[in-house]
């Protein structure tokens, strides 16, 4: 299948382009309406951890957090794709201790940190890999616990067609504004139900997520202001340090979410706008670039969330004397 696709990034080395990246961008405004965009808004992609926030809804829903008496950091967790950090794993700890879970009901594979220096510090003490160090344990979690307090079954929480699976799966497609039946499902890394939708449709979906009171359904606007709340008020949890969702959701006025194999969606909740975009190579190397290109070209107002993007990914390539060799460059127009 041809995608429309657009140039996003161009990589130099000298005078020399070395690496491109093509990819897709769409913005909606608070109608839903496309209103910018690069390449074909109709593009389907898989959200992968995209999807947290809204798979979380029927556990806020079900006032997990509440019932077990977890704090914002630990509920934070519901959404996160965290990198095994001290203060991710000590949430995740706490989890387990206030509900009771055990750590081996977890479907996640056994694995270690996905940053440097936590992953250095377990293999240096001989520790083994644990299923809470994988990057989705949080919403595995979510989901163990949510299916404890209504009586389902936990060997298959994972499974699509359980119920809390299917709760999910209607709470995204109500707020993506597309039908569940069309929504195209694969398996995530983490084994968890992946859904398959149009660019234009995530956009929509992260754009209820900044302006809540365009859902009309009373629970599941209660769910998702509780959900960015948790996401607004711990950015290192849903990442950490150094990685872009964190530096995104610094920003007061930002919720923002990453998925693998290069697709994100954000919203801005003072414009009451929302974008989503893949890069169709799957980098998520030049999502900082991208994303800074688009606030630029919106003439987004807060120049320190730009400022923070280019520190996360510079425009000037440098070689291992650190010495500038070349430069990447956000290349795309957006079309109004």
């Amino acid at each position: 299948m041809r995608v429309n696709y657009s140039l996003l990034v161009e990589e130099y080395r000298g005078e020399v382009l070395e690496n491109v990246h093509f990819g897709v961008v769409c913005g909606v405004d608070e109608h839903g309406q496309v209103i910018y965009s690069a390449g074909d808004e109709m593009h389907v992609t898989y959200l992968r951890s995209a999807a947290k926030p809204f798979q979380a809804i029927p556990v806020a829903k079900q006032d997990i957090d509440g019932k077990f008496g977890l704090t914002s950091r630990e509920a934070a967790l519901f959404t996160a794709s965290h990198r095994g950090e001290t203060y991710h794993m000590e949430g995740l700890e706490s989890i387990l201790a206030k509900t009771g879970m055990k750590e081996d009901e977890l479907l996640t594979c056994p694995t270690y940190p996905l940053n440097e220096e936590p992953k250095l510090a377990c293999v240096s003490k001989g520790m083994p890999k644990r299923r809470l160090f994988h990057n989705c344990s949080g919403k595995h979690l979510g989901f163990l616990a949510l299916s404890k307090e209504r009586g389902f079954s936990t060997n298959n929480y994972y499974e699509h067609t359980h119920p809390t699976q299917q709760q999910a799966l209607e709470a995204f497609s109500y707020l993506a504004e597309y039908p569940k039946e069309q929504i195209q499902l694969g398996v995530d890394g983490c084994g968890f139900p992946v859904f398959a939708v149009p660019l234009k449709h995530i956009a929509i979906a992260y754009l209820k997520l900044g302006c809540p009171d365009l859902i009309e359904d009373a629970k599941t606007r209660e769910a998702v202001l509780k959900i960015t709340g948790w996401m607004s008020e711990n950015p290192d949890i849903i990442a950490s340090h150094n990685f872009i969702c964190t530096a995104l959701l610094t920003d007061p006025n930002i919720i923002a979410k990453g998925g693998a194999m290069g697709v994100y969606g954000f919203a801005l909740k003072k414009e009451r706008l929302s974008f989503s975009h893949k890069v169709l190579d799957g980098s998520e190397l030049v999502w900082p670039l991208v994303i800074a290109s688009i606030l630029e070209q919106i003439n987004y107002e807060n120049k320190e969330t730009i400022a923070r993007l280019y520190a996360l990914t510079p425009r000037e390539i440098k070689n291992d004397n650190q010495l500038i060799v070349g430069e990447k460059r956000p290349v795309f127009t957006l079309k109004k």
